[in-house]
């Protein structure tokens, strides 16, 4: 596989995983770092920076929340939507540090841009969230060569 295909591969993996798509990207990048052949810090560079543009989409996504809440087709009852703002509301902006957690990561980013966090903490807390996972993901594989 060519750099640009792996690094590339990699970073669309990443911001899939990231929206409300199911995709994964963890296993992906393992498989590159068992590989060798690239740069580890690279891998890990194009990794949380795929997907935390995938979160921003999310953020954007909630800040557009309003306008289509109430549609039929809005794939989020008003229940469920009430019940992840009132818990952002009362763990705040630190939450976002699990944005990294399978199944709440993805709404989390999703329901901080319905509630406004400010675009600033929004990527700074979820940029230091998705790079520690990397680092761990990419650590647990490096030991899996060794």
């Amino acid at each position: 596989m060519t750099s640009l295909a792996a690094y590339g591969g990699l970073f669309v993996a990443a911001f899939a995983a990231a929206t409300l798509l199911p995709a994964q990207s963890e296993a992906l990048l393992a498989g590159l770092v068992i590989n060798g052949g690239y740069s580890l810090a690279l891998l890990i560079a194009v990794a949380t920076l795929g997907n935390v543009l995938g979160s921003l989409v999310n953020w954007l996504l909630g800040r557009q929340v309003e306008r289509f809440r109430d549609r039929r087709w809005f794939p989020v009852g008003p229940a469920a939507l009430a019940r992840a703002e009132n818990w952002y509301r009362r763990y705040g902006r630190w939450s976002l540090l699990l944005s990294w957690v399978p199944i709440i990561g993805d709404p989390l980013t999703l329901i901080a841009g319905t509630l406004k966090e400010p675009l600033w903490s929004f990527l700074a807390l979820v940029g230091i969230a998705k790079l520690t996972r990397y680092l761990a993901v990419a650590a647990a594989a490096q030991g899996f060569v060794s």
